[in-house]
């Protein structure tokens, strides 16, 4: 029920919102580094001239996920509201979703983005808040900014928690970084890879991941040729690997065979980072035909969509319209 209390968005307003798929840890950058990419999630959101909720969803997700107040659209739309000093009428929501569930792509961070966005732009322009504001409130939503950091901002992000809040610099990425995905057919819940971490590690590990992540940056701003030995992670990947075998071998294969391959996110979608088409054209091939190579012990009965990919450097666009 609306409260007398609180302003309601104007009916019949729409704020459409386009979120970029991310690529969080990047090797060694936990919980830090992300990378935005170019598969794009999709919400539009409705103000109706009357209560309500009309959900229409299409794309990832579509047989699962809820079409009522439970959905993470909704949820985040009430708590960014409430923020802003208002609560929800009547809406039609429009989410087109691209990005894989549970295979480390951003696909929650997308959504609470997008919801944000959508419900900042939606208020009255006088209680409209910027992107910093965006990050606070996705960040905490969230529980670490790594991944809506460079769905907000776009291109490669670093991210920190500075006291109860949260700060991201954006770092454009040379030309030349080519973003390789190898999404593979089965799922794996952020909680249980997170479960699967030490609650310590040897200092030895913390120092070499330090020195990698900064080497990385380096890398991916100016030399891609040291992106190999940058995205080298000491922290959680070997931990995780019990839970995507199949993921970890074919990390293990690619990085071999010389190309800068690493976990996405919590998994289990691969990512290399590719020096140049040329690389990004191999690696394409190369896990096609590890993928197609039933009995290989790369492939552990797991099925590759293979994507080459470009840096999205804009991050999330929203549009407002009667």
């Amino acid at each position: 029920m609306t409260s007398p209390l609180l302003k309601t968005p104007v009916p019949g307003t729409t704020a459409t919102v386009r979120v970029p798929g991310t690529s969080a840890n990047l090797g060694p950058g936990f919980d830090s580094l992300g990378l935005a990419v170019s598969l794009y999630d999709t919400l539009s959101v409705t103000v109706l001239d009357g209560p309500g909720l009309e959900f229409d969803l299409s794309g990832e997700g579509v047989e699962e996920l809820p079409r009522d107040a439970s959905h993470l659209v909704v949820k985040t739309l009430d708590t960014a509201w409430a923020r802003l000093g208002y609560s929800r009428a009547g809406l039609r929501i429009t989410a087109s979703n691209v990005l894989p569930h549970g295979r480390g792509l951003g696909s929650s961070a997308s959504a609470i983005v997008a919801a944000i966005m959508a419900a900042n732009a939606l208020v009255e322009e006088t209680d409209r808040q910027d992107r910093a504001w965006v990050l606070q409130l996705a960040s905490e939503l969230e529980g670490h900014p790594d991944n809506v950091a460079p769905a907000i901002y776009g291109a490669v992000a670093v991210s920190w928690q500075e006291g109860a809040g949260y700060a991201s610099a954006k770092v454009t990425p040379s030309d030349r970084v080519v973003p390789v995905v190898a999404i593979p057919n089965v799922e794996l819940k952020t909680e249980r890879a997170r479960g699967m971490l030490p609650a310590t590690v040897p200092h030895a590990d913390a120092a070499a991941n330090s020195g990698r992540a900064a080497l990385l940056m380096h890398a991916l701003a100016s030399e891609p040729a040291l992106l190999l030995a940058g995205t080298r992670d000491y922290l959680h990947q070997d931990y995780r690997a019990e839970a995507m075998p199949g993921s970890a071998a074919l990390v293990a294969q690619l990085r071999a065979e010389g190309h800068a391959a690493f976990i996405s996110g919590a998994g289990p979608t691969v990512m290399v980072l590719a020096n140049g088409g040329t690389e990004a054209d191999a690696v394409v091939q190369r896990i096609t035909d590890l993928g197609a190579a039933a009995q290989n012990a790369v492939n552990g009965g797991v099925s590759w969509r293979v994507l080459r990919l470009q840096v999205d450097l804009d991050g999330a666009k929203v549009e407002v319209h009667p």
